[in-house]
């Protein structure tokens, strides 16, 4: 192979190997600028303490491909500007379960060769992460929901002091283990003890943004008949206010005779979400947080048990004050229908 680097070449070589951290890039800059002097790959590999094979590896790399970062780290230049930002355009598009598939891509794609390890690398400089993506209700309507925030803002806007807005829903965690990421000694595969039980608590909740105020109720099933007692504990937690704002979603119990005909006399006034819309009702925040502290990762061999300790979260809901005051609020978040 010809020796061919040009006086300024060598200079930024220099340069480079000065700042570099990398000690295998440091190795491959000695390797290229010893050849370019006349030495051999035998004389190199002595001197660098490195076998024949690699040091030629090494060297080809350089004066066929400008190529100094090893393979495994990724190197930004084995792919071009304009097949990097297209690579990545389709991971946005498209995730992967397995490097080895975006290697294979890669190679059908651009004919370029990665392996697992400096595909991995790559996908770290380029700011990607293996992580699940954020499921978002297929159904769900940008429009309609950017209109109920301004709706929303303005009925907040409009409230006299004696007037309260609560965001409602009911849930029904299943007395199941939930599992979930935690802090896990490398190398031990942690298990947790799973049910199979389908049973479930049903709880109806509302919490008011203000205060941060939380009403709950367990009733054996969410019915037009248990959604009308927990109006009526609503109305008894607030005997100052003068009207109840609910914001709920559209089930079938919340637009029912029954209930706009319960509450034609009461201090109520009923606001509705857009359909499929979780991400704008805040308590969902709750029903996690009750999640974290209650079911994650935790057994509970007896259905009462299981019950006692959603309860127990409750009862004791001022020992979670802090972080409901910090994840609870109206930030709402703003799906990405793309």
């Amino acid at each position: 192979m010809i020796r061919k680097l040009s006086t300024q070449e060598r200079i930024d070589l220099q340069k480079r190997h000065k700042k570099e951290r990398d000690k295998r890039v440091c190795d491959r800059i000695k390797a290229v600028l010893a050849y370019d002097d006349g030495y051999s790959y035998s004389e190199i590999s002595r001197i660098l303490l490195l076998d024949d094979e690699t040091i030629r590896r090494h060297v080809e790399a350089y004066f066929k491909m400008h190529k100094l970062i090893p393979e495994n780290g990724g190197s930004s230049g084995y792919l071009n500007k304009s097949q990097t930002a297209e690579l990545k355009s389709h991971l946005r598009e498209t995730t992967y379960l397995y490097v080895k598939e975006i290697c294979v891509y890669v190679k059908t794609t651009f004919n370029k060769s990665y392996t697992i390890s400096g595909m991995t690398k790559w996908l770290q400089s380029n700011n990607f992460r293996y992580k699940k993506p954020h499921g978002v209700p297929a159904k769900a309507d940008a429009q309609l929901q950017e209109a109920f925030i301004k709706y929303y803002e303005s009925l907040k806007a409009s409230l006299n002091e004696d007037e309260i807005i609560y965001f409602v829903d009911s849930s029904h965690p299943q007395h199941q283990t939930r599992l979930a990421y935690g802090w896990i000694e490398k190398g031990v595969r942690k298990s947790e003890k799973m049910t199979a039980c389908q049973k479930r608590v049903n709880l109806i909740g509302a919490v008011n943004l203000e205060g941060h105020q939380v009403e709950y109720q367990h009733v054996d099933w969410v019915n037009a008949e248990s959604i009308k007692g927990f109006l009526e504990q609503l109305i008894a937690s607030n005997p100052t206010a003068k009207m109840l704002h609910l914001i709920w979603d559209n089930a079938g119990y919340h637009k029912s005779k029954e209930i706009l005909s319960f509450i034609k006399n009461k201090k109520i006034n009923l606001h509705y979400l857009p359909p499929y819309s979780p991400n704008l009702n805040p308590i969902e925040r709750l029903w996690k947080i009750m999640h974290e502290k209650v079911t994650y990762n935790r057994y509970y061999q007896k259905l009462a048990d299981f019950t006692e300790g959603i309860m127990h979260f409750f009862e004791n809901i001022e020992d979670y004050k802090p972080v409901i005051r910090k994840r609870i609020n109206d930030n709402f978040q703003r799906l990405n229908f793309a």
